[in-house]
């Protein structure tokens, strides 16, 4: 707290002396206050969650941290609960749980593809849905693979491993291992959606920014009745040929003003995964933007 806002905080006896410039002392004295309140709703406050209090009442200082830390979304195999960290992973949330298509769009650790599988998982458990399907497409990240041994389901696996890990993540391996042979879960490349239509089903597009204009509307158009879909994507990381739209970018113009779709806009102060990734986030967005700055000498470019 001290480091984030720049104060000093002493403890005397059961109070706390905060002291520093007024606007800091009082966003501290807010941020203390929220925080009791929800260890005394019994919910486990960790170091991160101090940060994330800190960030979100920073932003907005009439947020209440009760409405965001205690929507329970999903509790997972290692009995952490999963809820929204931030005031757009709570617009997130309540657009999955009010719209039929919602679109996640913004940086990596954001949460966009975390909190969708929570919502999927929790509509599965709560027998709303039938069946949860995640895919994304199998491009390569910059990168060229080149030939890759194994049959068809082997050569895709690798693109799909950030599916599967965050679903252990959520549910002990044994138990996804017999929803994912029974179908109940299934894991698969966009390619493989075609021509099929999806009743009862919550899905998810996940790297959507490396879809083709196509495919987009080809996915989009595999909703059926009682379904769900939500679509993530970094539109500032596409890996499609040159030359390519991605079918997300597109997306956002055509479908915009569409009544039942929403879409979801995050920025790097969403950011859930370790700290100085918010850090390296920004500090990118500010060289794309400004162009790079001048080399100091500590950086090992000055010559003897």
């Amino acid at each position: 707290m001290e480091q984030a806002l720049g104060v000093r905080i002493g403890v005397s006896g059961t109070a706390l002396k905060i002291a520093g410039p007024h606007a800091e002392q009082t966003l501290a004295g807010k941020v203390f206050g929220e925080l009791y309140e929800l260890l005394k709703r019994g919910y486990p406050v960790y170091p991160s969650d101090v940060e994330y209090a800190v960030r979100i009442l920073r932003g907005d200082r009439n947020a209440e941290l009760q409405d965001i830390f205690l929507d329970t979304i999903y509790v997972s195999a290692h009995k952490r609960v999963i809820s929204p960290k931030s005031i757009n992973q709570k617009l997130y949330i309540d657009a999955i749980r009010n719209h039929d298509i919602v679109f996640g769009i913004g940086p990596a650790g954001t949460g966009k593809t975390y909190l969708a599988m929570a919502m999927a998982l929790a509509a599965l458990m709560k027998n709303q849905v039938t069946r949860m399907v995640l895919c994304r497409p199998a491009v390569e990240a910059g990168e060229k693979l080149g030939f890759l041994p194994g049959d068809l389901a082997e050569k895709v696996n690798p693109y799909l491993r950030p599916l599967y890990d965050a679903l252990h993540d959520m549910v002990d391996f044994d138990r996804a291992r017999r929803m994912l042979e029974r179908g109940t879960i299934e894991v698969a490349p966009l390619a493989f959606m075609r021509g099929r239509t999806l009743n009862d089903s919550f899905i998810i597009l996940d790297e959507a920014q490396n879809t083709t204009s196509e495919q987009m509307k080809m996915f989009l158009t595999r909703l059926g009745y009682n379904s769900k879909a939500v679509i993530t994507g970094d539109i500032t990381q596409i890996d499609l040929p040159s030359g390519k739209l991605s079918g997300l970018k597109e997306a956002r113009i055509v479908l915009g003003g569409t009544k039942g779709i929403e879409f979801i806009y995050f920025t790097d102060r969403d950011v859930v995964r370790h700290r100085l990734v918010q850090s390296i986030i920004a500090a990118y967005e500010s060289f794309n933007t400004e162009g790079p700055s001048q080399p100091s000498a500590r950086d090992g470019n000055h010559q003897s």
